[in-house]
């Protein structure tokens, strides 16, 4: 991990720290989504949703309420895990997001909307759209949706990278302060208004002497948790070839044997068939066994 002076905004500790600005999160929702929203509020103040003990919890970087019972989750993503990890990912959130509704008393038809919004430094799908939006549409009738109140979106920052201003961007639909922000992503010094009051909560943010020690802290334990992550592989490593030296150790030792039968038989005149039955080598093997000893 970055030191504390190196972190920026695409680091998952800042980002949360910066967003529990309310008006700076509330205003970022509103520029991604193109809606108008009254207030926030932020239920807990890390949101980890964990339905039983023996399932998979989550911890959501940004979770938030607005005032009419809309809930928005932010994450920034900064690496692109294989396959397509990162979109099953968005459906177990959305599942346990829902799960934590219902488990407050919410029958399925007060179920609130939800958004799952993820800031990636990369094109998850490959077009070089600055975003993708995914709502539940009928195949038949792509004009027929659901309307099950789920969202999904996805923003790209490498979109804006060949652009200098939002002036000459090919996706008119993008907020100017979105292109912005995007490009703030990308290490490009702030542009506009929104993003320079980002960029000056950011250095408020590093600034405090209690947010570099919980960063530190932070750090300590992701690197405590690799730590582990690595001696469980070694250990589980070193068991697998243990096992694996001694399955192929008894298996020689056993050809071995086998191998010293049939040459016993062979010295015996005992048909090749013979010995291929009682040895379950091949009558090829034997054969070939016997030239080396001079036995044939």
């Amino acid at each position: 991990m970055p030191s504390w002076q190196d972190v920026t905004i695409t680091e998952n500790f800042l980002f949360e720290k910066v967003m529990h600005n309310k008006r700076i999160c509330k205003r970022l929702i509103e520029k991604i989504l193109g809606i108008t929203i009254q207030s926030i509020e932020f239920p807990e103040a890390e949101k980890s949703i964990s339905i039983r003990r023996d399932s998979k919890s989550v911890r959501l970087d940004v979770y938030v309420t607005d005032n009419t019972g809309r809930v928005y989750d932010i994450e920034m993503q900064c690496t692109n895990p294989l396959d397509d990890e990162l979109i099953r990912r968005t459906r177990y959130y959305q599942g346990m997001i829902d799960m934590d509704l219902i488990s407050k008393g919410h029958n399925y038809t007060e179920l609130n909307s939800t958004y799952i919004i993820f800031i990636c430094t990369f094109d998850l799908f490959g077009l070089g759209r600055p975003t993708y939006t995914f709502r539940n549409l009928c195949l038949e009738d792509t004009n027929l949706e659901l309307n099950d109140g789920t969202t999904k979106l996805f923003l790209n920052s490498t979109a804006v990278i060949p652009y200098e201003s939002p002036d000459i961007f090919p996706y008119s639909d993008l907020d100017d302060d979105i292109f912005y922000f995007l490009q703030y992503i990308n290490g490009h010094a702030p542009q506009g208004t929104f993003v320079n009051e980002i960029n000056k909560e950011v250095a408020k943010v590093k600034e405090n002497k209690e947010m570099e020690k919980s960063y530190m802290t932070y750090a300590m334990e992701i690197e405590r948790r690799e730590r582990i992550a690595r001696n469980i592989g070694l250990e589980e490593g070193m068991k697998e070839g243990i096992q694996k030296g001694l399955k192929e150790g008894m298996q020689k030792g056993m050809k071995k044997g086998l191998a010293q039968t049939a040459l016993a038989m062979l010295e015996e005149n005992i048909p090749l068939d013979v010995i291929s039955k009682c040895t379950s080598l091949t009558i090829q093997e034997i054969e070939v066994l016997a030239k080396e000893h001079h036995v044939l």
